[in-house]
């Protein structure tokens, strides 16, 4: 029997006992992706599987075991964080590259496992992609992929059981389409198709599908469940006790039946014979697809709801602006705390993350953040995904650079921001820094570009007066902003480390963050991100074009900018993206907010 081990044991307990559970079933190496069934960015505690094996927090990285290695894979955000995190434990750090085309754990995997060995995998949480590319790596040296065990499962005594947040109706004026519409609207490309089922996994499409949120996920106002839609009734499966009597009925109204989330692979498995079934590859697993009958035809395509979310109605647009300007009027709360603060008394970086979510929480609608906020001093601002914690921080004082990166969940809107103040008098290198990345941040918000281009191919219109500069950054310079729904939404990217896939085209309605970068290690780090809507720019006789209208509402801080360094034109852009700043959240604020909104806003 495999010894199943409590919270209090050390990581390498933890990777002895995975071995030893290997060891019985047979099988050469483990391999523990950050996933759930769901494929989820963020995931539930029942699926933190490798962090509570590695003790690595950050939200990506991949855990490979095997008799005589452990190793956990992560790009170049979290280099930093796993080297601290991974010290002591007996598990290397495997940077992986930008720009990868294939997932080097996976190499790794073909490279180092023998011939007649296996492969273990969870099934349930491995993406339908995922398994067809490592399946055609292993098979290629003679190694068996097995699907079939929950190796976490046989080590992990205190695995926390499915969340039990109940889910809850978005309503008008939030919610300004029906549900009954938008499952028109999936039916309709479900039979464009010709298909006549449609699995659907991802949290967000669900949420967004049935007008539902919920709070399984941190910081996303999403719930842990499947849909199977058919020609005139859809099937939501969900654990038990979530959906109340009252909203259950409101769904019956709209023939969507809630079933046992334990259920959704027996409904699979009985499809009839000889009908289609829509699938995402990219947003379903390995493990629920092989309940699928070899006589249901399968097509594959991106889910119809990825799309259809991703393009923001008019009415949607009206009450993000209002949210920005709210979650602006926080903002300018906080920092005119923070200026007034400074040199005062004692400040972290756990009182920024302290008190600009205080600040937001005073905001009408406002349900969480959107992410964890990173206040990053110095040093700590170059690792692009850092979070302070009560052991690990540093006290904002003497000279350099602070950057804060954060967000905000809204009943209308969801915010991400990231604004970089200096401390004391920052240095001519890091003011230079600060202002090629603002010359990248313009560059993009004030680009043009026919509808329908494919957005990592935007990236370098961004990077471009970064890299004239001999500098460059390697994280992605954009992602899809949802509405009150995950703060990373696709199907749109900016950022040339992602293919530029037809289902990556950009459409009017869009919401894209603009967020390139600058980062010394041990040094600073610099980003500045406002989120972005995709407006009509016109017709020609080249076809529909498009542009940004910038969402985000908070002063850029000027006294970081080498103004040598900006055209006039750019100026011109500052100037008057922060009188509209002024304009519109001058009404929410008052006081020492509304003195320090007007003296940042001051034109250059």
């Amino acid at each position: 029997m495999n010894a199943r081990l409590p919270e209090t044991s050390t990581i390498p307990e933890r990777i002895a006992a995975l071995r030893a559970a290997m060891a019985s079933a047979g099988v050469d190496a483990a391999l523990v992706p950050s996933a759930d069934p769901h494929l989820s960015e963020y995931l539930p505690r029942r699926w933190q599987g490798r962090e509570w094996l590695s003790g690595f927090t950050g939200s990506v990285g991949t855990l490979v075991v095997t008799k005589d290695f452990a190793g956990v894979w992560v790009d170049s955000r979290y280099w930093v964080q796993a080297d601290q995190q991974l010290a002591g434990t007996g598990i290397q750090l495997m940077k992986m590259l930008g720009g990868q085309q294939s997932a080097p754990h996976i190499d790794w995997l073909a490279q180092n496992v023998p011939a007649g060995g296996s492969v273990a995998v969870d099934g349930a949480v491995l993406g339908v992609a995922s398994a067809r590319a490592l399946a055609e790596a292993l098979d290629a040296r003679g190694v068996k992929l097995r699907t079939d065990l929950d190796l976490l499962d046989a080590v992990w005594s205190g695995r926390p059981s499915l969340p039990l947040e109940p889910v809850y109706e978005h309503v008008a004026p939030h919610a300004d389409a029906q549900r009954a519409g938008k499952l028109a609207q999936v039916r309709a490309a479900m039979q464009e198709k010709g298909a006549q089922w449609h699995f659907i996994s991802t949290l967000d499409d669900l949420a967004w599908l049935f007008n539902l949120r919920g709070a399984d996920v941190n910081y996303n106002p999403v719930f842990v469940a499947h849909a199977l839609i058919g020609p005139d009734q859809a099937t939501l499966f969900v654990a038990d006790g979530k959906v109340p009597a009252d909203l259950a009925q409101s769904l019956a109204r709209d023939n969507v039946r809630v079933a046992p989330y334990a259920q959704a692979a027996d409904a699979l498995a009985a499809l009839p014979a000889g009908e289609s079934l829509l699938v995402d590859p990219r947003r379903v697993t390995f493990g629920l697809l092989q309940a699928v009958s070899s006589a249901v035809k399968r097509v594959e395509a991106i889910n119809p709801s990825t799309f259809f979310k991703s393009r923001k109605t008019a009415a949607e647009a009206e009450h993000v602006r209002a949210t920005m300007e709210q979650d602006g009027a926080a903002l300018a709360e906080f920092f005119a705390w923070f200026e007034a603060a400074l040199g005062r008394e004692t400040i972290t970086e756990l009182t920024i993350d302290e008190k600009l979510t205080a600040a937001r929480k005073r905001r009408p609608g406002f349900v969480s953040l959107s992410f964890a906020t990173i206040a990053g001093f110095n040093a700590n601002g170059a690792m692009p995904h850092y979070r302070a914690t009560p052991e690990s921080h540093s006290v904002i004082e003497g000279n350099g650079l602070l950057l804060i990166d954060s967000g905000g969940q809204y009943l209308d809107g969801t915010t991400d921001i990231t604004r970089v103040v200096p401390i004391g008098t920052p240095s001519a290198e890091q003011k230079r820094d600060f202002t090629i990345v603002l010359k990248g941040t313009m560059a993009l918000s004030r680009a043009q570009f026919p509808r329908g281009i494919r957005s990592p191919m935007l990236d370098a219109i961004a990077r471009a007066p970064i890299w004239e500069a001999g500098a460059d950054y390697g994280h992605g310079t954009g992602h899809g902003v949802g509405y009150f729904l995950n703060v990373h939404e696709g199907p749109q990217v900016i950022s040339h480390y992602a293919p530029a896939e037809p289902w990556t085209a950009m459409e009017e309605g869009m919401i894209t963050s603009v967020e390139p970068g600058l980062y010394r290690p041990g040094k600073w780090g610099v980003r500045i991100e406002n989120l972005v809507l995709n407006q009509s720019a016109g017709t020609t006789e080249f076809g529909d074009f498009l542009k940004f209208e910038t969402l985000t509402l908070c002063p850029i801080d000027t006294r970081c900018i080498d103004l040598t360094l900006l055209r006039e034109d750019e100026r011109e852009w500052l100037n008057a993206y922060h009188q509209t700043v002024r304009v519109r959240i001058a009404p929410h604020v008052s006081g020492d907010a509304l003195a320090w909104l007007e003296k940042r806003t001051q034109p250059i």
